[in-house]
């Protein structure tokens, strides 16, 4: 069963109170999927991303066709299971429960309770591929992403890493996109960006929970790495 068929059954499968709010919906995907801990982990990621992504627009006022392009860029959604992930999207958008509660919801429901977490990295990610789907990071969709890393416990720093790998590479720092100290010799940089590209490897990300629909943000986040260490090598060549 595909993981779009599992929400699709989790779905139809929650009581009627479980459309009343984030709460329940969270309740449930703990209860229906508790017998597969792995099923839940890709499941639960999938809820939390269309449910922060309906909060993102809603925060920014108005969905683009250009978002909506980036949501299908990386959740290749079935067109039989696409109605499923519709309702879940304006459960999200119309509950009267802010941004901030869902975040903290997510958090507890995907998050490992540790600062930095994996798997809540991997939302900010998908969130920050979709807000600059139309060119820019606008000002609300800013403003919504770094309240949404502090409530996932995201270090500032960690966070400018993630920030930079969404910006064009020219105004990024490469050694902020490595997340590493300028000043390092370049065999501890390249040990490092080493380690990077491991921890990015899609089985990596599929083992901790994402679906492999979601690769694409594994590909861009991969490139991104690659670039700034390319950049820094030729600097290292140079001197």
């Amino acid at each position: 069963m595909s993981i779009w068929a599992s929400i699709g059954d989790f779905i139809n499968r929650v009581s009627a109170s479980a459309a009343s709010g984030i709460a329940d919906v969270v309740e449930a995907v703990r209860t229906v999927f508790e017998g597969d801990v792995e099923l839940r982990r890709r499941v639960s990621f999938s809820v939390a991303m269309i449910a922060l992504s309906a909060k993102m627009a809603k925060a920014d006022g108005v969905v683009t066709q250009d978002e909506i392009r980036a949501f299908r860029e990386i959740f290749e959604i079935p067109p039989k299971e696409a109605h499923n992930v519709a309702r879940l999207y304006d459960l999200a958008k119309q509950d009267v429960a802010g941004f901030e509660t869902y975040a903290q919801r997510m958090a507890g429901l995907c998050g490992s309770g540790h600062q930095n977490c994996a798997m809540l990295e991997d939302i900010l990610d998908g969130l920050f591929h979709i807000a600059k789907s139309d060119g820019v990071l606008h000002e609300r969709e800013s403003l919504f992403l770094k309240r949404v890393s502090e409530i996932f416990r995201i270090e500032e720093a960690h966070y400018q890493t993630i920030l930079s790998r969404h910006l064009d590479l020219g105004d990024a720092d490469p050694y902020v996109v490595l997340g590493i100290e300028r000043g390092k010799p370049f065999k501890d940089v390249r040990k490092h960006y080493l380690t990077l590209v491991a921890n990015n490897h899609p089985d990596k990300l599929i083992g901790r929970g994402l679906p492999e629909e979601f690769i694409k943000i594994a590909t861009t986040r991969v490139a991104a790495i690659n670039a700034a260490y390319e950049m820094i090598e030729r600097g290292a060549r140079a001197a």
